[in-house]
């Protein structure tokens, strides 16, 4: 708990056996009450170590669901169990788990409902070991994306990120893309429902232990994001709409609404 709010951090998994453990013992539990653990069919032992730490939930995903598949369930499975804030922390401990603290802070004390780990405030991003071709393109993204979106954020690209119970209960999630670019339309749901967003500098930390996508794919990733702040600009225009950014059921995750719904999942597998 942090100033009476409920703070749980959710952690995407895939192929981090080496990096699990280390991150975890990092997490400051005088402040997180619950830790959510999304492993996505990892074919290491990501899994294994994973439940040989305690921790309290774990979501063993059957297939790999893609990124934005996975981060839907921690999301879900958060806000299911009564967080009033969500951190989202990667496993391949990319983002240090000591700036929760800083991050909690600034949401619990009404500061922002939104803040993000950027890791291009400062100059350490180059020294921290991100690959200059990397850096060229997070830069150039961002200045992209901040002209068409009309905004001033330093970074799009971070996966370190705590958000509000209230933008999670206000912002169309659930419809995002199950791919990397899920983090990206959910900064431009943020923003489209007025939204501030916060940012803390973060460390950059590149090793050969931490997973990285592959260089078509960040290319990929990139062209989602361009064609994401495009949308963005059109649909602010008038020119079209998209469903990202309509507003769903705000109560779909109160405790009412949780057990209907679980209800008709017994009633669906019970025979006839």
């Amino acid at each position: 708990m942090f100033n009476g709010k409920k703070v749980i951090v959710i952690i995407p998994a895939y192929n981090t056996a080496r990096t699990v453990a280390k991150e975890f013992h990092l997490i400051p539990r005088d402040i997180v009450d619950d830790i959510v653990f999304m492993d996505n069919a990892s074919t290491d032992e990501t899994l294994i170590i994973a439940e040989s730490l305690g921790i309290e939930h774990i979501i063993r995903q059957p297939y790999n669901t893609g990124y934005g598949g996975n981060a839907k369930a921690g999301f879900k499975k958060a806000l299911e169990l009564g967080a009033d804030i969500v951190i989202v922390l990667h496993s391949d401990y990319q983002y240090t788990p000591l700036l929760i603290p800083s991050m909690v802070g600034l949401i619990a004390n009404g500061v922002y409902p939104v803040v993000l780990g950027s890791r291009m405030l400062g100059k350490g991003t180059l020294r921290g070991g991100m690959p200059r071709y990397k850096f060229v393109f997070n830069r150039l993204l961002t200045s992209i994306q901040n002209l068409l979106m009309n905004e001033r954020l330093s970074e799009y690209h971070t996966g370190y990120r705590a958000i509000s119970r209230e933008v999670l209960l206000t912002i169309n999630w659930e419809n995002n893309s199950n791919d990397w670019v899920f983090d990206n339309q959910e900064i431009a749901q943020i923003l489209w429902h007025g939204f501030e967003i916060g940012e803390v500098t973060c460390p950059t930390k590149y090793f050969d232990e931490a997973s990285s996508i592959t260089f078509r794919k960040s290319l990929l990733y990139g062209l989602g994001c361009l064609n994401m702040a495009l949308e963005y600009r059109h649909c602010k225009w008038g020119f079209k709409r998209s469903g990202i950014f309509n507003k769903p059921d705000a109560g779909r995750y109160d405790a009412p609404a949780i057990q209907l719904k679980e209800e008709k999942q017994v009633r669906e597998l019970s025979p006839a």
